[in-house]
């Protein structure tokens, strides 16, 4: 039984596409199950993402001052948030502009790095997106929901040993991949398997999205690309000028097989996600014209996806939101990432079709995309629905 109030709790405290539509789902779910229940959004730090189509998100340690007495249900919205380390979320929760200065004066000294994240996180976890009953004794329950690590066995192991400590304590826990899972059952931890949140997109939130696609910025990619576009991201590790140029070489083949337009846009502006000069770097390398799409509003980027003719990036909510559309899609890996199983790879194994392109390398971009838009659209609209099913299923169950 969940109880009245209900903290929700995820990394949407910064720019990150994925993990600021948890909290919308999670709202949604909830509000439809228990009207009565009272959401409350925290993070590690208080940020107001509303301009980007957020959430105002609490402090964990404020609200943990706050309500720490009362009989909460502490719910971890989804993500992976298993492998996400103290320095690693403290430089993510940084403006750009000042995290470029932070990682000069402490990254290459580990002691200084900590000092750091523990000032600034006020948290001496070293997996601090992982919270168990050390920060919430008396709460009713504590619940992981399709939560993901993929690489948490190659973790030090002080940290593996902290999430692995906090998880056999959880009320429910869920996983969103079969790599993680089978990784935690070798650790003795059962965790039930479902799809990401962000599966739902689609049955909750199209009208919105709709809404946004008439009349939002993803309306003029629609009006200067009559023939469609291509919903194109990537991370900021892809910004060399080599792999750019690799990129450009790719997209500049798609778009002269296809006709369509590609439409180049960040799924995340927290530092480490994507970075608007390099996409700039691409759209002047490429002879077919790029639009770098400038909007930030996740329910923008919704639209840009939902109406495009497929969807090719690292973002794994990239292609999440296109598999809720019934959309061709493929993850692109970036160089460094080919010869290990990253969160990309991982969940298309599990649940997308077998036959489907799933994270491929920059230089099978052109020839996996084009594999991919050939798909039976009705399968592919199919598969959505049969996610979506899923996922509510187990919403349905964790009460």
């Amino acid at each position: 039984m969940i109880n009245a109030t209900v903290v929700i709790f995820g990394a949407f405290d910064r720019h990150n596409f994925g993990d600021m539509l948890f909290a919308h789902i999670e709202q949604r779910l909830l509000a439809e199950r228990l009207p009565d229940a009272k959401p409350v959004f925290a993070g590690l730090a208080a940020r107001d993402l509303r301009r980007y189509g957020g959430h105002a998100v609490a402090a964990l340690g404020t609200l943990a001052g706050r309500l720490g007495d009362k009989p909460v249900t502490f719910v971890h919205a989804g993500g992976e948030l298993l492998t996400c380390d103290a320095w690693e979320a403290a430089v993510m929760l940084n403006e750009p502009e000042d995290a470029q200065t932070v990682i000069a004066r402490y990254g290459a000294r580990a002691e200084e790095r900590s000092a750091y994240a523990r000032a600034l996180l006020n948290s001496d976890a070293l997996a601090p997106y992982v919270v168990g009953r050390e920060t919430w004794p008396q709460a009713s329950s504590v619940r992981f929901n399709a939560v993901g690590g993929v690489s948490l066995d190659t973790r030090e192991a002080a940290l593996r040993n902290e999430v692995l400590t906090k998880l056999r304590c959880a009320d429910d826990l869920s996983v969103r991949d079969a790599h993680t899972q089978a990784m935690l059952r070798a650790a003795g931890i059962e965790a039930r398997l479902v799809p990401d949140p962000v599966t739902m997109i689609a049955e909750l939130f199209d009208s919105r999205i709709a809404s946004r696609a008439r009349h939002g910025p993803a309306a003029d990619v629609r009006r200067a690309c009559p023939r469609g576009h291509l919903a194109v991201q990537f991370s900021a590790d892809f910004g060399d000028d080599a792999t750019l140029d690799r990129l450009a070489r790719e997209l500049d083949a798609l778009a002269a097989s296809t006709g369509h337009g590609i439409a180049l846009f960040r799924a995340g502006a927290a530092p480490w996600h994507d970075d608007i000069d390099a996409y700039e770097r691409l759209a002047a390398r490429m002879h077919h014209r790029a639009f770098v799409f400038r909007s930030l509003d996740i329910w923008d980027i919704c639209a840009l996806i939902a109406t495009s003719a497929g969807y090719a990036g690292s973002s794994l909510h990239g292609r999440i939101v296109a598999m809720a559309y019934g959309l061709p899609r493929i993850s692109m890996l970036h160089p460094d990432e080919a010869a290990r199983t990253g969160k990309q790879a991982a969940y298309a194994q599990t649940w997308d079709d077998k036959n489907a392109p799933g994270a491929v390398s920059i230089d099978e971009l052109e020839a996996a995309m084009r594999h991919a838009m050939s798909a039976d659209r009705e399968a592919l609209r199919q598969r959505g629905l049969e996610l979506a099913r899923s996922y509510r299923a187990s919403a349905t169950q964790r009460d």
